[in-house]
């Protein structure tokens, strides 16, 4: 089946505006969790300044309407809601991103339906296939690849079930294949890891990525919005390594010890999520490195990066917000109602560095 692919078009400074009830397209979610238990307890309870804020949606931006997809109006209470999340839920973002789901469809009373694919794509595809099977009226789906939902969506547009994708994006049809795709800006992750990153190392020398998985937009659009920013504000700062660390701890430090030994002038770090940063600094750690020897800058927003950070050991943190259940809902209840809700909704992500990390990292997750 032919698909024509819609990548979202994001602002390179956005303009957020304040939570409100309905979802013309300001709504809400929370923040980032981290891999310890206190998680749970965290993005329950979330303060307001913690909370997702979404990005102003650019004029002209396209919506869709249950008319315009072809399904038909349900009340969201008496709807039983599919999740499928794609990776092991060791990893701190997605145990805050099911915790807030799971979180939200209780507060609202919703039936929900979970399935694990544990990074294993051929087993997601079963999973949300058996959701419908199951008697989902309604998918959220974290994909683990952007490619190959084929056999979903033929499944679920004959059963005429609507898709809100959540975190990463799948190369099909908005408003036909999938109702809306609910992210950060990606891009401008990587435009601000650069940014700490020509802080950091004075905008000279040598630098490596460690790259997320591929096969998904999250990976291709941070690292072309660092490479951008690289480009365009330090051009003697040169990007000499590039290797995937699959967005996993074990994998980072694997690659970094490899990064040091080929590497020995390297002068920074970008990890495309904390947990590849993490790993990057139990490598500098195990080759006797000192904090501040190589400067790792990293994207997600975890506790123990931000406790990372205040160590000294990481330069800067850039947040990737997961708590995406209050806005999945509220998007999900507007569209199920009948009203409008955007193709692509983007939410604004904060910061961390020298100067706020020791004081905001109770708002990491």
């Amino acid at each position: 089946m032919h698909r024509t692919v819609h990548r979202p078009h994001l602002l390179a400074r956005p303009v957020v505006v304040a939570l409100a009830a309905a979802v013309a397209l300001t709504a809400t979610a929370c923040t980032k969790s981290e891999d310890d238990a206190s998680d749970k307890q965290q993005s329950s309870t979330a303060a307001a300044d913690t909370e997702q804020k979404v990005v102003t949606p650019k004029p002209g931006s396209k919506g869709c309407t249950i008319d315009a997809y072809g399904a038909e109006k349900i009340d969201l209470k008496n709807a039983t809601v599919g999740f499928s999340q794609s990776e092991k839920e060791a990893n701190p973002f997605r145990i805050a991103e099911t915790r807030s789901i799971k979180d939200e469809a209780e507060k609202r009373g919703v039936k929900l339906l979970t399935a694990n694919a544990q990074s294993q794509f051929s087993k997601q595809i079963s999973d949300v296939q058996d959701l419908l099977a199951k008697g989902a009226d309604l998918l959220v789906i974290a994909p683990l690849n952007s490619d190959g939902w084929d056999p979903v969506l033929q499944a679920a547009a004959a059963k005429k079930v609507p898709i809100i994708t959540i975190d990463r994006k799948i190369n099909a049809e908005p408003c036909k294949d999938y109702v809306s795709f609910i992210a950060s800006d990606f891009v401008e992750q990587g435009r601000r890891a650069a940014d700490q990153m020509i802080a950091a190392t004075g905008g000279r020398g040598e630098v490596a990525i460690l790259l997320g998985a591929a096969g998904n937009n999250v990976t291709t659009e941070r690292t072309e919005g660092f490479k951008e920013r690289i480009a365009e504000k330090a051009p003697d700062l040169k990007v000499v390594f590039e290797q995937t660390g699959d967005f996993a701890r074990e994998k980072g430090q694997q690659v970094t010890e490899q990064l040091i030994q080929s590497k020995p002038g390297i002068k920074g770090i970008y990890a495309e999520n904390d947990e590849m940063g993490l790993g990057a600094v139990a490598a500098l750690k195990g080759a006797g490195k000192k904090p501040g020897d190589i400067e790792i800058i990293t994207v997600d927003g975890t506790r123990n990066a931000v406790q990372g950070l205040v160590d000294g050991w990481i330069s800067g943190v850039i947040e990737s917000n997961p708590r995406f259940g209050p806005l999945a809902f509220q998007t999900l209840d507007t569209f199920t109602k009948g009203g409008e809700v955007p193709q692509d909704i983007i939410i604004q992500d904060s910061a961390y560095d020298a100067d706020n990390a020791k004081q905001d990292i109770g708002k990491a997750y």
